[in-house]
């Protein structure tokens, strides 16, 4: 199956509002182990299946224009001994993309009538 362009997945529009969360808290850049520890907890947990998933997932979202990059500068990682992080900013595409999708009516389901025994 296909995707229309531009169109996101539900890990995707996880991604977007969950970086869009961290942003109006302050934080303008974040790393994939930031973003998946905060789509755990305010989103669905069931999406990230593997980090794997997020790192693709991020990966597709830049592709699209909806995520920019950039590696963090080599000296602080070599003075926290730790490994350099890929860090992401979310672009006004995706925020306009996620205020689309929440405007956007849910679609109603239709509700099951029990049977009686």
């Amino acid at each position: 199956m296909r995707r229309k362009p531009g169109a996101l997945v539900p890990l995707e529009l996880a991604i977007c509002r969950t970086a869009l969360a961290l942003r109006r808290k302050g934080v303008k850049e974040f790393h994939g182990y930031q973003i998946a520890k905060s789509v755990a907890v305010d989103q669905d947990t069931r999406l990230l299946t593997a980090y794997g998933t997020l790192y693709r997932a991020l990966g597709r979202l830049e592709q699209m224009g909806f995520m920019t990059s950039r590696w963090e500068d080599p000296a602080i990682p070599a003075r926290e001994n730790r490994p350099g992080r890929r860090l992401y900013t979310l672009t006004a595409l995706a925020e306009a993309a996620v205020a689309a999708r929440s405007s956007e009516k849910a679609p109603k389901r239709a509700r099951r009538r029990l049977q009686p025994a």
